[in-house]
C-alpha cells in the first residue's frame, strides 16, 4: 500500500507540476507605452483596452502580466525607454503616438506592436491600412488634415468675433499638415492663428506656454489632440479656464474635464480595437496581416456650464448639431 500510495503522490505531483507548467506557458506580457504623464493619465484608452482584454478572456494579475511606461514628455529619453521595453520582453507592446512607435521599431523590428497615432502609411509603419505588413498594426486618429479647419470653423462659429486663435501643439504638427491646413483656414475665415509649440509636454512647460499665449492675447484656443498633452488634459483644462477664453479640443475628455467642446472620435472606441488586435496577436495572428482601424464617426460635445462660465453665448444654430450638450 505505501508503495502503491507512494507511486499515486509521484503521479499527482507530476500532474501538477504539468499543470502549472501549462498555466506559465499561457501567461502573457505586454507593456504599454506613452509618450508623456503616467500611464493613469491616460485612463479612458488604457481601461477600454484593459476591459475590453478582460472581456476576451485576458486578466491582468491571472493569465496577463502589464507593465507601464512613460516617456515623461521628454523625446530625448524616447529611445533608451524604448529598450528597456524591449528587454523586458513582452508579447505585445501598446504604444501612443508616431514618435514612440518609432522609437520602438527602432529597438525591434520583430516585436509586436499595436498602436494608435496618426496616419500610419504616411509615417513608414504600414504599407496599407487593409494589409500594414511588418509588426505594426492598430488604429489611426488620422482623419485628413481638413479636420482641423473644421475645428477652427466650429470655433468661429462659436465665437463670431474671434479674430486670433493660439494653437497649443507640438512642434512636429505645427510644421507639418496640422499646421498648414489651420494656416489655410484661418485665411479663408479671417482668423491669424498663433502656432504655441511645446518643446516638451510637461506641467512647467505648459504653464509657460499659456503665459506667452495671456501676451499674444488671442479671443480662443485650440489645442492638439496629440497623446503627449492628453496626459495633462485636466491641468490644460484648468490653465484655459483661468485665462477666460473659449477652447476647440479634439478629445470629449477634455469637455468632461470642465472644457467648452471638442469635435472627436470615440477613444473607448479606440481602445477596444485595440484590444481586439492585443488578443489576436496573443493568440497568434501577426500584426501585418490585421487591417489598421480607422474611426469613421465623429462627435461634437459642448459644455454649457463652461461657455457660461466666460460669458460665451452658444448661437442656437450650432446647439442644434451638436451629437451632445453638457448643462
Amino acid at each position: 500500500m505505501r508503495r502503491r500510495d507512494f507511486t499515486i503522490g509521484l503521479l499527482l505531483a507530476g500532474t501538477v507540476r504539468s499543470v502549472r507548467a501549462q498555466e506559465r506557458a499561457k501567461q502573457h506580457r505586454v507593456a504599454i507605452v506613452v509618450p508623456a504623464g503616467p500611464v493613469a493619465r491616460h485612463q479612458t484608452l488604457s481601461q477600454a483596452i484593459l476591459e475590453e482584454l478582460r472581456r476576451l478572456g485576458d486578466v491582468e494579475g491571472q493569465n496577463l502580466t502589464v507593465e507601464r511606461y512613460s516617456g515623461e514628455g521628454r523625446p530625448e529619453g524616447f529611445a533608451d525607454l524604448a529598450l528597456d521595453v524591449v528587454r523586458w520582453d513582452p508579447d505585445v507592446i501598446v504604444a501612443s503616438t508616431e514618435p514612440i512607435v518609432r522609437a520602438v521599431r527602432a529597438a525591434s523590428t520583430a516585436m509586436p506592436i499595436v498602436c494608435i497615432g496618426g496616419d500610419p502609411i504616411q509615417a513608414g509603419f504600414a504599407t496599407s491600412f487593409a494589409h500594414p505588413g511588418g509588426n505594426i498594426t492598430g488604429v489611426s486618429v488620422f482623419a485628413g488634415y481638413e479636420i482641423y479647419g473644421k475645428r477652427l470653423q466650429i470655433l468661429k462659429e462659436a465665437v463670431p468675433s474671434a479674430s486670433k486663435v493660439a494653437f497649443l501643439v507640438t512642434p512636429i504638427a505645427w510644421e507639418g499638415g496640422e499646421g498648414q491646413v489651420l494656416r489655410e483656414a484661418s485665411r479663408r475665415l479671417e482668423i491669424s492663428i498663433v502656432g504655441m509649440p511645446l518643446q516638451e509636454v510637461t506641467a512647467t512647460e505648459l504653464r509657460r506656454a499659456f503665459a506667452e499665449i495671456a501676451q499674444e492675447r488671442p479671443d480662443a484656443i485650440m489645442v492638439h489632440g496629440i497623446a503627449d498633452l492628453f496626459a495633462y488634459h485636466q491641468l490644460i483644462v484648468e490653465l484655459v479656464e483661468k485665462s477666460r477664453l473659449p477652447a476647440m479640443y479634439e478629445w470629449r475628455e477634455y469637455v468632461e474635464a470642465g472644457g467648452l467642446m471638442a469635435y472627436a472620435s470615440d477613444l473607448g472606441e479606440l481602445g477596444r480595437r485595440m484590444a481586439d488586435d492585443v488578443h489576436a496577436i496573443l493568440n497568434g495572428a501577426k500584426p501585418g496581416d490585421i487591417p489598421i482601424y480607422q474611426p469613421t464617426k465623429f462627435e461634437f460635445v459642448i459644455n454649457l456650464k463652461a461657455a457660461k462660465a466666460i460669458g460665451l453665448t452658444i448661437p442656437p444654430a450650432l446647439l442644434g448639431r451638436a451629437d451632445e450638450v453638457i448643462e
